[in-house]
């Protein structure tokens, strides 16, 4: 099937119900960051409230017809941001979809190639394709996905807005400027005064001061991740639960490929969003091991570039006199090779034990696997039963797990305090789907350690979220 061309003001007919609209444009150094918004609109050309507007702080309408699928960068120097759209599970009152992008940094005349594609959900095949070039506008509404005699179609709008996402949304109804926040029954409300945003009210409540040091398209990866992170929890009914959180790296010589090809720094970073949303303080405690284990400084998501750089590798450029080794920073060679589960278990239970927490404990532990020690491994684990620590283990890769994998069904333990799952290969794995995976078990371990007295009844429950 070959696309078609459309100019602006043209339309077509779209001759598949389910369709991803990518954005693109050409990544050119000084040029500002683009990002794609869909607002659902009814007759009188307005959203019904703030939840019918979707983007990457709001990525997934209600409904599920709408979807933020997030930003992609390909070899050709392309960068893309997709919205997914599903005619048949938008609600009767939704008219039309109206497709958006916002420049941060700049405006549209300082971004190359900006073009509007239209894709077959289930094929990828292409179908529409919008290009567009701007001057002075800070937002677009590039097109809109619309029904007319029963018939799905698209028009190529490329109305330009120079008051940005915040002026568009303001348009089409959109409630903008930042209310004062509705304080959570556990953290006082201390401030005096409310100061209005320019960015849709939709928005969750401003990153922490730490977060907003990171760089622009880290920052908005956390906040994406953090809110699947709650809708992850808010599907098994525990929103608002609080845990410490504790990252276990597997750093035995088959995982240098690994390491080297950045995948490790892509999982400390998805799982850093998890430590950001659930810990009280966004920090996240983290070892490494081999023969040997070593605990890392803790990774505080403010510094989650430099700790990256600084912890997650396994060469060691001092040995060769091109550094000096900075403090905390580990030389994974001297941990040995090889992988002995068993000790870095029993060093986490250690610590856990020596610092306890008010909140319950998740331990993330990454490994690819080898594993031959399941005896002592087992040992570890049934002993820790009774302690305030849930272990969700992932496995990087076919492998041998041994006893991971079948410790669903080990007997006599007084709770399950062990998750286990596998993947091929976990860069292919959505944020959706990996956190749903991580946070599966944990909820109702949680209420098993209550009811089974491993959790006092003080440790902190579920809070329901607010309404926008």
């Amino acid at each position: 099937m070959n696309d078609i061309s459309l100019s602006k003001g043209a339309n077509c007919v779209v001759p598949v119900s389910s369709v991803h609209a990518v954005l693109s444009w050409k990544a050119v150094p000084g040029a500002p960051d683009v990002d794609a918004t869909a607002l659902l609109l009814t007759a009188d050309g307005t959203v019904r409230g703030d939840g019918d507007l979707v983007f990457y702080n709001q990525p997934r309408h209600a409904s599920g017809a709408v979807a933020h699928h997030g930003k992609r960068s390909g070899t050709d120097g392309l960068v893309t941001d997709t919205v997914a759209v599903d005619r048949d599970g938008l609600e009767p009152a939704v008219e039309r979809v109206v497709l958006c992008a916002s420049a941060d940094g700049g405006t549209f005349g300082d971004v190359t190639g900006l073009t509007l594609e239209l894709r077959d959900a289930a094929t990828g095949a292409a179908l529409v394709r919008y290009e567009m070039t701007g001057g002075a506008e800070t937002a677009f509404v590039c097109g809109e996905l619309y029904v007319r005699n029963d018939r799905w179609k698209f028009r190529a709008v490329g109305q330009g807005y120079d008051t940005g996402l915040a002026g568009l949304a303001t348009d089409f109804g959109v409630t903008v400027g930042e209310e004062r926040p509705v304080a959570s029954p556990d953290v006082p409300d201390n401030s005096d005064v409310s100061d209005v945003s320019d960015t849709p009210a939709v928005a969750p409540p401003p990153a922490a001061p730490a977060e907003e040091r990171l760089p622009l398209d880290m920052r908005k990866r956390l906040a994406l991740r953090k809110e699947q992170v709650s809708v992850s929890l808010r599907k098994r009914g525990a929103e608002g639960t609080r845990a410490r959180v504790v990252l276990v790296l597997d750093a035995s010589g088959s995982m240098y490929e690994l390491y080297q090809s950045g995948v490790v720094a892509e999982v400390v970073e998805r799982m850093a969003a998890v430590a950001a949303q659930l810990d009280a303080d966004g920090a996240m405690q983290a070892w490494v091991f081999s023969d040997r284990p070593a605990r890392l400084p803790d990774l505080r998501v403010g510094e989650l570039p430099e700790w990256l750089t600084l912890h997650v590798r396994m060469d060691n450029p001092w040995d060769e006199g091109d550094g000096e080794r900075l403090p905390g920073q580990i030389d994974m060679w001297s941990l040995g090779g090889g992988n002995d589960e068993p000790k870095v278990i029993a060093k986490v239970r250690a610590d856990a034990r020596k610092d306890a927490a008010a909140e319950p404990t998740l331990v993330l532990f990454f490994s690819d696997g080898g594993i031959y020690e399941s005896r002592r491994i087992e040992r570890e684990l049934k002993g820790a039963a009774k302690e305030p620590v849930f272990w969700q283990f992932v496995g990087l890769g076919r492998a041998d797990y041994g006893v991971l994998e079948r410790f669903d069904t080990l007997p006599n333990r007084s709770l399950d305090n062990v998750g286990f799952f596998a993947v091929d290969d976990i860069t292919t794995v959505s944020d959706e789907e990996l956190y749903d995976r991580l946070l599966s078990q944990f909820p109702a371990w949680i209420d098993a350690a209550r009811r089974a007295g491993v959790l006092g009844p003080d440790v902190p429950g579920p809070r329901r979220r607010p309404a926008l």
